[in-house]
């Protein structure tokens, strides 16, 4: 039976995700109303204000109906990790769509007035990972703690590293860079499965203790990554340390292989204190919150 429970749209969070389906839906029809283009970026930011829209406001309709409660998933694990992502993409949105589409001197007033939406909704977003992650001593599901929100943003950085493998002319040669990218696969694999597993509430089916085994892997992604940190770069520059003078303006392939040294470099620090985390728990995590 469906009860409608108007306590959620009441509370900081409920008001917070209101506003982010207002602003989202506000970007995606003031972008969508200048005309629609074939770039990828602007496929990437229309997706990300178009996807954020859609879970948030599924997430406000489960809440009010109270229908939540007959999903067989952690819903706190699920809110936490989207919050964290729905953060992630609408920073890099913000950040993409000003510096392709958005001239501050020649555009229209419907770019940057998405431009500047999209950047509120972007702190709104953040502001609910504060308001939903759990705090120290709080009993909570792992994905709500700061190592789970980690996982999600290790995740979303091999994405971001993913995108720019495209057009790049070195990967097929150089068997260093080969060895690169299967350490992204492997470490964004197993950051996919927690996030998943511990979601849908599978953790018992690990073969060891989850802490223990979250520990030895973070480990082994520390070390694939220092490996790629060092390997990528030294193959990437061959030759090749200057960007190129026939780069046309805006990004070019030279440009895609600095992102990704420098992405390389900031999910191994990433990893770094996801392991120091998980020598030290700080929280007391149940796998298997009640709803």
């Amino acid at each position: 039976m469906v009860t409608l429970d108007f306590k959620t749209l009441t509370v900081p969070v409920g008001i917070v995700r209101i506003l982010e389906v207002i602003f989202t839906c506000i970007s995606f029809s003031l972008v969508a109303s200048v005309g629609h283009s074939t770039n990828s970026f602007w496929t990437w930011c229309m997706s990300t204000w178009c996807f954020c829209f859609c879970i948030t406001f599924l997430i406000i309709v489960l809440e009010f109906t109270s229908l939540r409660a007959e999903l067989p998933i952690s819903w706190d694990d699920f809110t936490t990790a989207f919050a964290m992502l729905a953060t992630l993409m609408m920073l890099a949105t913000s950040i993409i769509y000003p510096i392709f589409f958005t001239n501050f001197f020649l555009s229209r007033g419907k770019e940057i007035g998405a431009t500047v939406i999209s950047c509120l909704t972007f702190i709104l977003y953040a502001v609910e990972v504060g308001l939903t992650r759990a705090k120290p001593g709080e009993i909570s599901g792992f994905l709500t703690t700061v190592p789970g929100l980690l996982k999600v943003l290790e995740a979303f950085v091999a994405c971001i590293i993913f995108i720019c493998l495209d057009d790049n002319p070195y990967y097929p040669i150089y068997p260093g860079l080969q060895w690169c990218v299967a350490v992204y696969g492997i470490c964004f694999i197993f950051a996919v499965l927690v996030i998943i597993f511990t979601i849908c509430r599978l953790l018992s089916l690990f073969p060891a203790p989850f802490n223990k085994f979250l520990t030895g892997c973070n480990v082994l992604a520390v070390l694939l990554y220092i490996t790629a940190v060092v390997v990528w770069p030294v193959y990437s520059f061959k030759n090749n340390s200057s960007r190129p003078s026939n780069c046309s303006v805006g990004v070019c392939p030279w440009d895609k292989l600095v992102v990704i040294s420098f992405m390389t470099c900031f999910n191994l620090a990433v990893y770094i204190v996801d392991t120091v985390y998980s020598f030290r728990p700080v929280f007391c995590i149940t796998f298997f919150p009640t709803i």
